[in-house]
């Protein structure tokens, strides 16, 4: 049988509430992990994704045998290390003779995993490559542009799911207004064929244009890397429906209760005729007893009173 075990104290109390569904979710947590054999630029790639995710992203260095996502029961401890880390989405790097420098990009739902993108690393040039003024580098956490260039990512099943998977990973927390003062980077994505994605990072430069809106200019500031799809998997209807479903905000409508700007809160209660007047009176009726004992007591004293008479007499 399971058990649902309660809090014991005020810090595990607290862990729960942060990890509990909320109508408004917090931004989404990266877990980014090592297979059994890496290769430098693997290394380097994961180091890059850190760099750009700092913050949102939790970084494991040793070496994790059992973890094949593809494969079943491989999940099992990427799944534990999310529920550890409280992380949605992940980046899991191995390498191989079959499968060099290569990258496995998935969400997971609930902690469990949700979809699966691998794709092969190609042609990487880091962040100390590039040679650009220091006054530009994005701030941390700042909200980036998306750029998807190619007609692959529309019609080609495989670029549209790294697109989806792309976007969930680098783009931040949700928000509903933005500041274009406070846009200072774009991610550039190219569709060079239907299997491989040129990926680079750009500072963006606004400049003075004449009119309301500013000139844009992108400053490549890497990383930049070649991504070769190789395998993905998308998830089952089913869970996609479940993973969808979203909290309906508006209340649902109380009868005969109304809300007024003064007397706050009001309800109408509804009552049916009592009709009184046709109601069956019983003999127990405790006032009816309280006059009989009072005529009885009045009776007993003119019963006295007459015979005091008839004595004095």
């Amino acid at each position: 049988m399971l058990k649902i075990k309660t809090p014991k104290t005020q810090r595990a109390a607290r862990a729960l509430e942060k990890r509990a569904s909320k109508l408004v979710e917090n931004g989404k947590k990266t877990l980014i992990l090592h297979g059994t054999k890496t290769s430098g630029v693997l290394n380097e790639v994961l180091t890059q994704i850190y760099h750009l995710k700092r913050g949102n992203a939790v970084k494991y260095t040793k070496k994790n045998k059992e973890i094949r996502p593809f494969e079943s029961g491989g999940e099992t401890s990427l799944e534990f290390y999310s529920l550890k880390s409280d992380c949605s989405l992940f980046v899991f790097g191995s390498h191989s003779k079959k499968r060099p420098n290569n990258l496995v990009l998935g969400r997971l739902y609930d902690h469990h995993v949700y979809d699966l993108v691998e794709v092969g690393v190609e042609n990487l040039k880091p962040m100390e490559s590039f040679v650009y003024d220091k006054k530009l580098a994005p701030k941390i956490g700042s909200k980036p542009f998306f750029a998807f260039i190619g007609e692959g990512f529309e019609g080609v099943e495989e670029l549209k799911h790294l697109k989806e998977v792309l976007l969930d990973l680098f783009r931040g927390e949700v928000v509903e207004n933005l500041n274009l003062a406070g846009v200072d980077r774009v991610y550039v994505c190219t569709a060079i064929s239907p299997t491989t994605v040129f990926f680079t990072h750009c500072a963006l430069r606004l400049k003075r244009s004449g009119t309301t809106i500013p000139r844009m200019e992108l400053v490549e500031i890497g990383p930049s890397m070649d991504f070769v799809v190789r395998r993905h998997c998308l998830p089952n209807d089913s869970l996609k429906k479940e993973a969808m479903k979203t909290a309906s905000q508006q209340s649902k409508k109380v009868k005969n209760v109304s809300r007024d700007v003064v007397q706050g809160k009001i309800g109408k209660i509804y009552m049916p005729d009592q009709q009184v007047g046709g109601m069956a009176l019983s003999n127990d009726i405790k006032g009816l007893k309280r006059q009989r004992q009072e005529a009885k007591m009045k009776n007993s004293a003119k019963e006295d009173q007459a015979k005091k008479r008839m004595t004095d007499s």
